[in-house]
């Protein structure tokens, strides 16, 4: 049994794909190919459902088996990811909750969906997520963990922009591919140093070696987690998020950002609790940002005038309230939060549909009193706290600005050199050296006579330079070595014009730091 916990994720993973290919075959395409599409992408969900329920009796009757390795991954010198699962109480509780709430969410799509354009693809992405989302919760290390990560990552970006032909949905798409970014920046950082420094990645002898050493390195490493954890979940400072991603369809947002995906954050913690521990400062700091992120959701949640967002507001609000929990130490009571509002706040999102026939055109309450009230806090949660202009003033902007100096880097450097120079006129050296010699006014500046013996040697030497700079430099036969040094000299001027901007002298200090640590 323990062998078939790999199929698990894999399922429907193998579904996502079956539906791909068959659509691009032309063979489940249309009205005709939903029950096909759908009865395939729910299977495979209902049987990762039996074999979470199944590993859950086994654990009952004998005891969680702990880690279970499968095979190595990848192997350099002393160093090796191996693909393997942790089956405790931690992941097997959350496991079964995914997989069921994926399976009822699959199940609610295949009416709600129905006649819908998307249909096929709507069912590829939501499977390649409830795979990614099952790794998540079953991975053995953190290696694989972030596999899971940026798949679910990669499938949100994909159902926020669902309907890609509306320029709201593209660009909150967007933002928060772009947001999340940089919480899998810190990720990536964690598991490097946990290399460098442990050289295990298994959970539990990641968890061994950290505990015997230096605490600096536990912080840096736990802080890298906790990094990729708070822009997951949408905790403050990346709390601006989680507004803009209602764009996709309401399946979609039950299980990313009402009951699964925006928990997976709080399940990173939950899984670093052994580490996190180990850090009062850290610990500090998630009570803080939990408590700020769960005041933010509360006062923005009081304003909204439609379900789906009231809603949002107050997931942001439960899930501040965990990494509080998490923050002062009672992780199992964060567990036990994050499992009933996760099963809770699905139902709800599913039932938002109903409950909006139900409304019959009847309005939303009003906004409390004492809020109404305090004018300039009224228009502050109105507003949002402004964080959205905040957070694409200093992730998205940026991000947007390298892309644009990459494209301006391929273009000018990258083209010419391999023979495409575009609209762009070569400057040969005697026409520089032209322009470099004349006046303000036109006229050729000389240079000045020489005087005394060193004064005649220099200038003799200044002739011979000239003679062979005009007879071998400039010549037809040698004017493609003037070209190639003049678009040296540019190539040259360009990579340092990028490497000034004030993003990438910030990114060198870091990388210093890096190099240092």
């Amino acid at each position: 049994m323990n062998n078939l916990a790999g199929l698990i994720p894999l399922l429907p993973w193998l579904a996502a794909l079956w539906i791909g290919v068959g659509s691009l075959l032309g063979r489940n395409v249309g009205e005709a190919g939903e029950n096909p599409t759908a009865r395939v992408a729910i299977g495979a969900v209902f049987l990762s459902l039996v074999l979470m329920i199944c590993l859950d009796g086994m654990a009952l009757w004998h005891g969680t088996q702990g880690q279970i390795q499968f095979f190595p991954w990848m192997e350099s010198g002393n160093y090796r990811v191996i693909v393997s699962m942790t089956l405790d109480p931690l992941s097997l509780s959350m496991g079964t909750l995914v997989a069921l709430v994926l399976w009822l969410t699959m199940v609610f799509s295949r009416q709600y969906l129905h006649r819908e354009e998307g249909f096929q693809r709507f069912f590829a992405i939501l499977s390649l997520f409830s795979g990614a989302m099952l790794l998540i919760v079953l991975a053995g290390n953190p290696v694989l963990t972030f596999v899971g990560w940026e798949i679910a990552g990669l499938s949100s970006f994909l159902l926020i922009g669902y309907a890609y032909d509306r320029t709201t949905a593209a660009t909150h798409a967007t933002r928060v591919f772009v947001t999340n970014r940089f919480g899998d920046a810190g990720f990536v950082m964690a598991i490097a140093l946990s290399v460098g420094w442990f050289g295990d990645l298994e959970w539990p002898d990641l968890f061994g070696h950290a505990g015997v050493a230096h605490p600096m390195q536990v912080s840096l490493v736990v802080g890298g987690f906790l990094l990729a954890a708070l822009a997951k979940s949408s905790q403050m400072p990346f709390a601006a998020w989680l507004g803009q991603a209602l764009e996709g369809p309401t399946p979609s947002s039950a299980v990313f950002y009402g009951s699964l995906m925006v928990h997976a954050g709080v399940f990173l913690v939950l899984r670093l609790a052994p580490l996190l521990a180990l850090s009062h400062i850290l610990m500090t700091c998630l009570v803080i940002l939990g408590l700020l992120t769960a005041a933010y959701g509360v006062l923005c949640g009081l304003v909204q005038n439609d379900v789906k967002s009231t809603l949002i507001f107050s997931t942001q609000t439960q899930i501040g309230l965990m990494f509080a929990e998490c923050g002062a130490g009672y992780f199992e009571l964060a567990n036990l939060h994050m499992l009933a509002h996760a099963g809770w706040r699905a139902y709800q999102f599913l039932s938002a549909p109903a409950y909006m026939h139900l409304l019959d055109g009847t309005t939303t309450p009003p906004v409390p009193a004492w809020l109404a009230r305090l004018v300039g806090l009224h228009e502050a949660a109105l507003q949002r706290f402004w964080l959205d202009g905040l957070s694409d003033y200093l992730l998205v902007r940026p991000t947007l600005a390298i892309a644009r100096d990459l494209q301006n880097f391929d273009l000018h450097v990258i083209n010419p050199l391999v023979g495409h120079y575009g609209s762009s006129q070569s400057l040969t050296l005697d026409k520089w050296e032209d322009n470099l010699l004349q006046g303000s006014e036109g006229t050729t500046q000389h240079f000045a006579q020489g005087r005394g013996i060193m004064g005649h040697v220099l200038q003799k030497l200044s002739s011979w330079c000239q003679w062979f700079e005009a007879r071998l430099i400039m010549s037809s036969s040698g004017g493609q070595l003037a070209d190639r040094l003049r678009m040296l000299g540019e190539y040259l001027q360009r990579v340092d014009q990028f490497l000034a901007q004030p993003r990438y002298l910030l990114l060198l200090v870091v990388l210093t730091f890096v190099v240092i640590l």
